[in-house]
């Protein structure tokens, strides 16, 4: 009998953690990606949706997707949809993440938890993978998905760290309650050019970061020009480069390179072995952040069907 003859399928639930967590390691293993993906926290918000389907053989998980369904209209949001305007929750799209084991891959698995998750969506459907392969996106693609975001996991080995000499007219400061105002301020100014770029408030932003236990505000820096302005910034998140951004003018300036590079010493002298971070395909820094040592660990990735 084949193996895929035995399997089980049903429901999975916070109980089934364990094994979900052992599910995406081993596909983080296979893959690369990111890490972060196998701690509860992000592996609860990524399958623990509204709905679940999991296969099992025997006593071991082998496959899983989670999809979030917004929440139908009420009777009177009903009678605007059928008037034809629109309303926010029939644009609200369903969103789904699945992972199979390598041991099973190339058995339609994949296949069968797109298509579920694909009937259990009312609108269009976004489709996010942390553990992102070629064999994913064969899958998609096939089934009429269509990539709209990417970014590069990289991971940075703390052993050697690159020398970045401080640029001219440049000082830095650590992270204060005080520089909050100013931090924003640079962020603002390093972002605001971006495609797509959805500016947060001073307060959304601050307070975002200062609600995350793994802030290292000892870590992060701001830097300044010689009449104190704010042109650079660096935030450090656990083990995480989160956030870098230079103000236009000082661009090309090795900045960006100098704050990276103060950050990884900083992380090594804290006892870190290793550094991460993500990094847009389309975002030209990922060129500067493999010459400082940074190799790729795998990506990550979304996905749109529409209907």
């Amino acid at each position: 009998m084949d193996r895929i003859e035995t399997l089980s399928w049903r429901e999975f639930g916070a109980d089934d953690l364990p094994a979900l967590t052992g599910l995406a390691e081993a596909c983080l293993a296979a893959d690369g990606g990111l890490p972060l993906f196998a701690r509860p926290p992000l592996l609860r918000a990524r399958l623990l949706q509204t709905r679940t389907l999991a296969a099992w053989h025997e006593d071991g998980l082998v496959a899983a997707v989670g999809v979030g369904v917004p929440e139908r209209p009420d009777a009177t949001t009903d009678a605007t949809a059928r008037a034809g305007a629109p309303t926010d929750a029939t644009a609200r799209p369903a969103t789904a993440t699945g992972i199979v084991h390598p041991d099973w891959r190339g058995k339609g698995l994949g296949a069968r938890l797109l298509g579920w998750a694909s009937e259990q969506a009312d609108a269009d459907l976004v489709v996010t993978t942390e553990t992102w392969s070629p064999g994913a996106d064969r899958l998609f693609t096939a089934h009429g998905l269509h990539e709209t975001f990417a970014e590069s996991v990289l991971r940075h080995d703390l052993t050697a760290i690159p020398a970045v000499a401080l640029p001219d007219g440049l000082r830095t400061e650590p992270v204060t309650p005080q520089v909050g105002p100013d931090l924003f301020a640079i962020y603002h100014a390093s972002f605001t050019d971006r495609p797509g770029f959805a500016a947060p408030t001073a307060e959304e932003w601050l307070g975002d970061l200062a609600d995350d236990d793994e802030y290292r505000p000892d870590l992060s820096l701001l830097a300044r020009d010689q009449d104190g302005r704010p042109v650079g910034f660096v935030n450090v998140i656990g083990v995480w480069i989160d956030q870098v951004g230079v103000a236009p003018a000082w661009r090309k300036r090795r900045v960006g390179a100098y704050l990276v590079a103060a950050a990884l010493r900083s992380l090594a002298a804290d006892g870190a072995r290793e550094a991460w971070l993500c990094v847009n395909d389309d975002n030209p820094a990922g060129a500067l952040y493999r010459r400082l040592g940074f190799a790729d660990a795998g990506r990550r990735a979304r996905y749109l069907l529409r209907r």
